[in-house]
């Protein structure tokens, strides 16, 4: 099934493309035909039984915070500041490499920075984006705070194969990221995982930054954060739902390649991909 229509604007901020051409490349086919007889180690398997797969995709969501909050945000990521709420062990360290210590990263939208979640500071503000109905249709975590409380201390307690973070653009906090192992994911039963394989979920948390190709911009640039900072990442993954045809559009426009249809427990995802062979021609 080819992929949904890549003219569609997105709540992720996207302009119009085409799907790459070079998808069909004789590196791509090496990429699928070198993995199809995958056996995951099992040590990996056994990380499984303690996380669902993942998914959610992008989309869009509430305001932003006040200044007085955004200021106490920019601090931290000048300063890549973990915080006390996320367990800075050597656990974490190992599997992402410090996501907090990354730096910003210079794009067409302005100065970006990705800052590692606060709980006590951060969960107003996050659970506002996700009871935004165009967030809440594909993040299902819609409701009190305490919904999405645990949605985030899930990743901040556990073993650092995810982390989640906020995304703060000239200072003011006006997106939520995950990052995570997409390889140590139960996610990696579903397609042909390779090590260090490199996972991510957005979504835009102001309606005024939808649609003006924000989003494609900070996909790409967070995209180039990982490859940069994880030299043993080879490919940064996503799965949006293809039900969710601007954020596919999204990914596409920031250089990832459409490679498959992947059927998760809870939706069908179209599954992106960007290489880091082909980081210069996408």
């Amino acid at each position: 099934m080819p992929p949904p229509p890549p003219d569609a604007s997105t709540d992720a901020g996207t302009e119009s493309v085409a799907e790459p051409a070079t998808e069909s490349c004789a590196a791509d086919r090496a990429d699928v035909q070198d993995t199809l007889d995958l056996r995951l180690p099992d040590e990996l398997i056994a990380l499984f039984g303690a996380s669902g797969a993942s998914g959610p995709g992008d989309a869009g969501g509430a305001a932003e915070a006040p200044g007085a909050y955004a200021g106490h945000i920019e601090a931290d990521a000048r300063t890549a500041v973990r915080g006390p709420a996320p367990t800075a062990t050597s656990s974490a360290d190992d599997l992402l490499d410090n996501v907090a210590d990354w730096g910003p990263a210079t794009t067409s939208a302005g100065v970006f920075h990705l800052v590692p979640v606060h709980v006590e500071r951060d969960l107003p503000l996050i659970s506002r984006w996700m009871n935004d109905p165009a967030v809440a249709a594909f993040w299902e975590l819609a409701g009190p705070d305490s919904v999405t409380e645990a949605h985030l201390r899930d990743q901040i307690d556990g073993d650092g194969r995810s982390v989640p973070c906020l995304g703060v653009l000239d200072g003011t906090p006006m997106s939520y990221w995950e990052v995570y192992r997409a390889d140590l994911d139960a996610l990696a039963r579903h397609y042909p995982a390779r090590p260090h394989d490199t996972g991510l979920h957005l979504l835009i948390g102001g309606v005024a930054d939808r649609g003006r190709g924000i989003g494609t911009a900070l996909l790409r640039a967070v995209a180039d954060l990982v490859l940069d900072h994880r030299a043993s990442c080879a490919r940064v993954i996503a799965e949006p739902d293809l039900r969710n045809t601007p954020s596919v559009s999204a990914f596409l426009s920031a250089g990832f390649r459409y490679a498959a249809e992947v059927d998760l427990p809870d939706k069908r995802a179209a599954l992106m991909v960007r290489d880091r062979a082909l980081r210069a021609v996408l």
